[in-house]
């Protein structure tokens, strides 16, 4: 008789592949869909700014804190609560990964949607707070009210997609992102360009996009391709499993909540020097943070699953290995990013406006604000260990480090005594502090990762 051949879980992989190889499978679909992400992001900046106008850059940066503030809540939850389903995993306890998700999709419905009325309810107090002022406030106010209608769909998104990578599936949560990228720039010719329908246009097409990826990965969960189909006992709320999300999950929190105040603080600190013009810049470069990054961040994302399985099966060489691994890859890979940001910025410049002093502008501002591109991969890895481990309050002292306790503050003093060009050095200065802070920390770990193998080797 011919033998079955055994069909290992995804999840089980992460135990059992190398780990460069295990990287570049779990990373290389992560950076795809941050790199599609954020090049519809881009491109639909391009359009808005070219079709309607330098105005309505500036009136997406307003309402983008606001917005991803409340979205980035389904991020928490997905993020902690992924953090709890690798390691459940690891240890084979499938039914606490189960339990976990159903907790998961009832925070996430519930938090999401109280957050968006208070959001309506609050609207004339929130867009002028966070600089949508003058000529940006009219178009601002109507971009926020149509985006937030759709954002408990985008919270949903943003869980389910953390889900997925944590069950090692990462082309499937690849393609639930490049769903909604490519749904959104096709609605934005539609709506902008064809129908003429300005910034009502862009935000019914970023709403709509929202749509899209939730049908996708609802199809993915329902289908049985997931190791998580829930019964009803799933969803009985465990607190026990909502404290640890919580807990988790506070950080990923802290850090939207940090950059929201990040923004406030820009946008009416750029207004006050620079009027809509500084605003418009800096609409420019928050755009092109994430698409800069997109490998580095891809890295990070793919080695969250790696490091959070590892831990839960007790494979301490084989995370040490992942942390070292992920470092390597993605520090060469934040040299060559800053070379191309550092001598084409004027031509990466130009692609968004027409307006040359915009351009002019932002083309000095990436060089000093992208400076320690080749180092910040050490922060964002270092913070990501210890959220993959479980550890709460080391991984939200580091991830608050950059922007909360370094950068911030910077802002608030330089530009008193250097202007607007004390805004753009302060992002290099604290990529530099914080990731200095986040290496003696990650030092720390790595030498009780050699610990626990040395005691785990005297057992045997």
């Amino acid at each position: 008789m011919k033998s079955k051949s055994v069909i290992v879980p995804k999840s089980e992989l992460l135990g059992i592949e190398s780990i460069p190889k295990l990287l570049v499978k779990q990373a290389v679909p992560a950076s795809i869909g941050i790199l599609v992400m954020s090049l519809n992001i881009l491109v639909d900046t391009m359009f808005v700014g070219n079709w309607i106008g330098s105005n309505a850059i500036a009136a997406i940066n307003v309402v983008l804190p606001v917005s991803f503030f409340i979205a980035a809540l389904g991020m928490a939850i997905g993020i902690g609560g992924s953090s709890i389903i690798s390691r459940a995993l690891g240890k084979g306890h499938s039914d606490k990964a189960k339990t976990t998700f159903g907790n998961m999709l009832g925070l996430t419905l519930s938090i999401s949607g109280i957050m968006v009325i208070l959001g309506l309810i609050f609207i004339t107090d929130l867009v002028p707070a966070f600089g949508g002022k003058g000529n940006i406030l009219e178009p601002a106010s109507i971009y926020y009210r149509i985006v937030l209608y759709g954002i408990p769909i985008l919270a949903l998104c943003m869980m389910g997609n953390s889900v997925i990578r944590a069950e090692g599936a990462a082309t499937h949560a690849m393609i639930a992102m490049l769903i909604p990228s490519v749904g959104n720039l096709l609605l934005d010719v539609l709506l902008i360009y064809v129908l003429d329908w300005g910034m009502e246009g862009a935000a019914w097409a970023t709403t709509s996009s929202y749509v899209f990826c939730f049908l996708y990965i609802g199809w993915f969960f329902l289908s049985g391709r997931s190791e998580l189909l829930c019964g009803w006992r799933h969803f009985v709320p465990d607190l026990g499993i909502i404290k640890e999300i919580g807990g988790l999950g506070f950080v990923t929190l802290s850090r939207q909540a940090t950059s929201s105040l990040l923004y406030f603080i820009l946008n009416n600190t750029l207004y006050e020097l620079d009027g809509d013009t500084g605003v418009a810049v800096f609409g420019i470069i928050g755009r092109l943070m994430m698409f800069a990054l997109f490998p580095v961040l891809g890295i990070t994302q793919g080695f969250l699953p790696i490091a959070g399985y590892n831990y839960g099966a007790c494979h301490w060489e084989r995370l040490r290995e992942t942390v070292w691994t992920s470092i390597k890859f993605a520090c060469g890979l934040g040299v060559l990013i800053f070379l191309a940001l550092y001598f084409f910025s004027s031509e990466i410049s130009s692609a968004f406006t027409s307006d040359q002093e915009v351009v002019q502008k932002t083309s000095d501002a990436i060089q000093w604000v992208f400076l320690a591109v080749p180092i910040i991969a050490i922060q964002l890895i270092g913070a990501a260990y210890y959220q993959a481990i479980g550890k709460a309050i080391p991984a939200l002292l580091l991830t608050l480090s950059r922007m909360g306790f370094i950068l911030i503050p910077l802002i608030l003093i330089l530009p008193n005594y250097l202007g607007t060009f004390g805004v753009w050095i302060s992002f290099s200065m604290a990529d530099a502090l914080s990731t200095l802070i986040t290496a003696i920390f990650l030092w720390r770990a790595m030498r009780q990762l050699n610990e626990r193998k040395r005691l785990v080797g005297s057992q045997a």
